[in-house]
């Protein structure tokens, strides 16, 4: 009893037949190996069937398991007389949420979560519908888990996942798993998240990742080539895989291809004799990495994050300490401090002309702003800090340009004017190589359309971090 195999899925319509009609052909590989895999659960018979969505409830910091009926369809993708419903493993569900509880590891339900006021789908979302289809093309006889990943730290996902490998034993049940998701959506110009290089290279890294099952190289993937690939399945993958920690694994990819510029990779995972569990060792990578992140930070950075942690664990903005470098306390200058969460931004606030008395009072108040006032994101928990690293830029005084010719994206920030309209770009962004793209995110941000006339301004940054 327990796992008996776990599977990664793509989850594009496109491959069922009445939505992709001849363009199914284009993914035929992807077609056979989902029958592969079908035929296979078939034999195993599993008495429930856990699968990892990206696009479900998804929450920045928890997992979400579905508790509205199981039902769905394809109607979506014009076809909605591909109809399926489910029963639900209800107590595979309570055992999990009672061990997550106990093991610290934030998970809700979509039920809870309507009920707080977070809109919530009621539905079967695509990556759950697709891959059900083929499964139950052939084998009908299971429940049904779904589980939407959560934007937590890959260690906790893996942790989730083992716990789905505890609940499974302790219930006796016989057990699998699919990891619901594609690899890049960027692979070729046309695809729909856009076109970068880095797509392809991501793709080819994770495939043979997958050939090895090398849980610890998935660390090694960096989080600027994971967020530049724009994937959606390196959660889930996370997720299933810690069902198989302490095992063995037999690993084999089925199938890989791209041909609308979205990475599409089926793949098993059989678990076959005992091995060693690579839970703790994952946490104390992570916490090493937390630990060698600070020892480099320079005075700037480290005011900004002792400063957050400050105002998020105590409510208060600290003290300036004793050691800062002279030029933060007598020199003024516009600060953005900036935020990311494993390679994701997670808050960027700033002033582009001087409001504090010196450096280090600007740091202290955008860098509480960036944490807890950026309207885009929810204010930073306490939960999250450890994963937490920063940027400080510095501006010098901006200065008009009259022509685009003066600009540099790696050089210059750009500041546009139209009225009381106005948007910021700082310079040397990932993903921004050119003055053209450069402008079309900047004029974007202010609402200012291409064909208005406008003012430019540029200026420079020391980042520090």
């Amino acid at each position: 009893m327990g796992i008996v195999s776990c599977y990664l899925m793509p989850h594009p319509a496109i491959m069922i037949e009445d939505v992709g009609g001849r363009e199914t052909q284009k993914v035929i590989s992807s077609v056979k190996a989902a029958d592969t895999v079908a035929r296979e659960i078939k034999e195993l018979a599993p008495d429930t069937i856990v699968i990892i969505s990206p696009h479900g409830p998804v929450f920045y910091d928890a997992l979400c398991i579905y508790d509205f009926p199981l039902k769905g369809s394809l109607a979506d993708f014009r076809a909605p007389q591909i109809k399926m419903e489910f029963v639900r493993d209800d107590d595979l569900k309570a055992e999990l949420l009672k061990r997550a509880e106990n093991r610290r590891i934030p998970v809700t339900t979509s039920g809870k979560a309507s009920f707080l006021g977070f809109g919530s789908r009621k539905q079967l979302d695509h990556g759950v519908t697709v891959p059900m289809y083929f499964v139950t093309r052939h084998f009908t006889n299971f429940k049904l888990l779904p589980i939407a990943y959560g934007f937590l730290p890959f260690e906790d996902l893996y942790a989730f996942g083992k716990l789905i490998q505890e609940s499974a034993d302790a219930l006796g049940k016989n057990v699998a798993v699919i990891a619901s998701g594609d690899l890049s959506h960027r692979l070729t110009p046309g695809a729909p998240a856009g076109y970068d290089p880095n797509g392809k290279i991501f793709d080819e890294k994770l495939v043979e990742i997958l050939k090895a099952f090398d849980i610890k190289a998935l660390l090694d993937l960096k989080p600027s080539l994971i967020e530049r690939a724009g994937e959606c399945g390196l959660r889930s993958i996370w997720t299933m895989a810690g069902a198989l920690d302490g095992y063995r694994v037999n690993s084999e990819v089925l199938s890989y291809e791209g041909p609308f510029g979205v990475g599409y990779c089926i793949a098993r995972f059989k678990p076959e004799s005992q091995g060693q569990s690579l839970l703790q060792e994952l946490y104390q990578i992570r916490s090493d990495q937390i630990n060698d992140r600070r020892s480099k930070e320079d005075p700037y950075v480290r005011l900004a994050r002792h400063t957050l942690e400050a105002y998020v664990r105590e409510g208060r903005i600290p003290k300036l300490p004793e050691d800062l470098p002279e030029e933060m306390l007598s020199s003024r200058a516009g600060v953005f401090v900036s935020i990311k969460k494993h390679g994701q931004l997670r808050g960027c606030i700033g002033t582009y002309l001087p409001t504090c008395k010196n450096i280090a009072e600007e740091i202290q108040r955008n860098a509480v702003a960036a944490g807890c006032q950026d309207p885009r994101f929810y204010p930073v928990g306490p939960e999250e800090l450890d994963d937490l690293e920063y940027s400080v830029d510095v501006l010098t005084k901006p200065e008009p340009v009259d022509s685009v010719d003066e600009l540099d994206p790696k050089r210059y920030g750009v500041i546009v004017r139209k009225g009381t309209r106005s948007g910021l770009l700082l310079p040397d962004l990932e993903g921004v190589d050119s003055v053209e793209e450069q402008l079309r995110i900047v004029l974007s941000k202010a609402g200012i359309r291409p064909d208005e006339k406008y003012q430019i301004e540029r200026f420079e940054v020391i980042r520090h971090v």
